[in-house]
């Protein structure tokens, strides 16, 4: 990045001030994105790790107030040294740039930034004041400071940029926060359950997602993989926590929702009442827009409820959180089939917006010789998993299984198995399990419950006998060079097959959406992957007025983005209502920033003394658990989801933006 002129991030130091362009030294432990929206350039950022400036007109001892300010509104004021100690610096450095310096200021600086960052309980307080010693260092102090320069220190060859041409923007963040796909304030509602505030901690959820118990119990936790706890011991259970806080509400009847009156004209039309449909209409009753949800099913959820096992996700916690989307003021009208009962085209006529949130319903090809004739125990994951969901044996008559896969969906397709009582399940995946994409938890638990595991093989061919399944001719495969994943791709050794004896054979190799209820009259564009092309800022399709996310949009993908991507795109049909540009919130564009600049740290060391060990699930033993749809795990006592929250470093982090204007 040969834009950037000066930066001290992560200690950094690469200094382009006066150099032409051809000979600026890269910044390459930092990505600074070149706009924070459309038409908004960033002319410099400073945050938790330094100051990274692109223009050299940016004054930057006019930033650090502007800075200092944020980490004064930022500061909880738990703790004397940053709710105090910042708000001395700020006086300092106002004082200063307006041109009172006195001797002495300098050091005041230097010696009141070292002790905040000292003694300060959390990361508000320990890496704000960081920037501003980085300022201080390498940036001539303005005149009539008295401060003395250290040697060295460069002054801009362009003048300050005016105030009235850079816009100051902050916003907080932290490697949790970051990593959430629906941005939920963690920190926030995990100090909140530390102090016995559970009301609080569930209105702090809920702002971001109306599936908190949902997400509870079967989030892929991107969240916990980013958490700094992790350096000195164990990752918080920040799934678990949100567990605890949306089933207290449930038990106390504290859930914070009301029902919503309807207070503006406009109709919208939501298609499918899954996670990102389910989403986009909560928010929007919420801003008081009647809306109605179309579902082709008998029951809300979509895949999280045809597609997840009662043992992971009792169909009573789903339904009371759609009961509370109700409760808000959507409507759900189900066994409707868009396409057939009603078409794209009358919804866009008869409502003022429509949002089309369907999921993967269908199932991937196998690509083995004979996966198209139709034999007797031959079930696409998805439809296995279906039936299984509804109540019922997809094929009572085989008791050997084998599911093809190495998805959540595949390790689902197994441990379900025991529970209908096969005796003998298998599952093949075509890499090792280092490679899994399903969550390494589902797989241990698989494990312990006796899933045959038969990795680096890969089904090739099917054997029937009178039209029913006997079995698969597998090959195996060795890792070879990396695939466009990442991940290394396996490639078959030749002389190598086998047979797995089965009456059942599931392929859970992918999902796909079935987008059949589209005509080409509808103006909806789609991808080359056979998605829904969207707009990835607004959401908006092909045809002004209809908007879409979820797995429609991304192809198969995790429910907390689905939710998150539900709720942003209902702020979108907002915007597209009142007449508004479709534009994002500075929320939505400092999440994007933040994602790009990696801000959590796995090397790094917190130089804290560890040793509070994460508190875990009770599980049933595998023995009995394997047999049951009941749910397997129990959730935290109060005391246990108090220590837990109390092992929350609040890791928050300022960061700022200067913008054009």
């Amino acid at each position: 990045m040969n834009d950037i002129i000066f930066s001290s991030w992560q200690g950094r130091i690469i200094d382009n001030r006066g150099k032409d362009e051809q000979d600026r030294l890269p910044v390459d432990n930092v990505k600074l994105p070149a706009e924070f929206a459309p038409g908004k350039k960033i002319l410099a950022f400073m945050g938790w790790d330094g100051v990274v400036i692109r223009d050299e007109g940016i004054d930057p001892f006019g930033m650090a107030v502007a800075y200092l300010e944020a980490l004064q509104k930022t500061s909880c004021g738990k703790c004397f040294p940053c709710r105090v100690g910042t708000r001395l610096l700020l006086d300092i450095l106002v004082r200063v740039r307006a041109g009172q310096g006195q001797k002495g200021d300098r050091e005041k600086i230097i010696d009141l930034a070292q002790s905040i960052i000292a003694s300060s309980k959390c990361s508000i307080g320990q890496t704000g004041p960081l920037p501003i010693l980085h300022t201080l260092e390498y940036f001539v102090l303005p005149p009539g400071s008295a401060g003395v320069p250290p040697a060295g220190a460069k002054a801009g060859e362009k003048p300050a940029l005016s105030g009235a041409k850079v816009e100051y923007l902050s916003a907080v963040t932290a490697p949790c926060v970051a990593s959430c796909p629906s941005s939920l304030d963690i920190p926030r509602y995990t100090e909140e359950i530390s102090e016995g505030k559970f009301t609080d901690s569930l209105c702090t959820i809920k702002a971001d997602t109306c599936m908190p118990g949902t997400l509870g119990r079967v989030c892929v936790r991107p969240c916990e993989s980013n958490c700094r706890r992790a350096n000195i011991d164990e990752a918080i259970s920040i799934k678990y926590l949100k567990r605890y806080a949306a089933d207290r509400g449930v038990a106390k009847k504290s859930d914070p929702v009301a029902p919503v009156i309807p207070d503006k004209h406009q109709k919208i039309a939501v298609i499918g009442a899954g996670p990102a449909g389910l989403s986009a209409a909560y928010y929007l009753a919420l801003m008081g827009y009647r809306t109605v949800i179309f579902e082709k099913l008998g029951e809300p959820g979509g895949m999280a409820a045809v597609g997840i096992p009662d043992y992971r996700l009792p169909r009573d916690i789903l339904r009371r959180e759609v009961d509370q989307i109700v409760m808000a003021g959507v409507e759900i009208r189900y066994g409707v089939n868009v396409g057939k009962d009603v078409t794209l085209a009358q919804l866009a006529h008869d409502y003022d917006a429509v949002f089309i949130g369907v999921g993967a319903h269908n199932s991937s090809n196998l690509g083995a010789e004979g996966e198209d004739m139709g034999y007797l125990g031959f079930i696409p994951g998805v439809k296995y998993l279906l039936d299984v969901n509804l109540g019922r044996d997809p094929y009572p008559e085989g008791k050997k299984v084998v599911v093809v896969g190495g998805g959540n969906t595949a390790i689902d397709g197994v441990r379900a198995s025991f529970r209908l009582g096969k005796t003998d399940v298998n599952l093949v995946y075509r890499r090792s399990r280092a490679e899994m994409p399903a969550d390494p938890v589902e797989i241990h638990d698989a494990e312990e419950e006796g899933v045959n595991f038969h990795y680096l093989c890969n089904p090739v061919r099917i054997l029937a006998e009178d039209n029913r399944v006997t079995g698969i001719e597998c090959i195996r495969m060795e890792l070879g060079e990396p695939d466009q994943s990442g991940r290394r791709r396996p490639v078959p050794v030749p002389g190598s097959e086998f047979i797995i004896e089965t009456d059942i054979l599931v392929p859970a190799i992918g999902q796909a959406v079935d987008l059949s209820f589209l005509t080409p009259d509808d103006g909806i564009r789609l991808t080359k992957w056979n998605s829904i092309d969207v707009n990835e800022v607004t959401f908006e399709t092909s045809h002004p007025g209809i908007f879409a996310a979820g797995d429609c949009a991304t192809g198969p993908d995790v429910l907390v983005r689905a939710c998150g991507n539900g709720r942003k795109a209902a702020r979108m049909i907002d915007r597209y209502l009142m007449g508004l540009k479709l534009t994002p919130e500075n929320k939505e564009s400092f999440d994007s920033l933040f994602n790009s600049m990696n801000i959590y740290d796995k090397k790094e060391n917190l130089g804290i003394i560890g040793g509070l060990a994460r508190k875990h699930l009770k599980m049933l033993p595998p023995e009995s658990r394997k047999f049951t749809f009941d749910e397997v795990e129990a959730g935290f006592r109060t005391d246990e989801a108090i220590y837990e929250a109390s092992r929350c470093l609040r890791c928050y982090r300022v960061g700022l933006v200067a913008l054009s204007r």
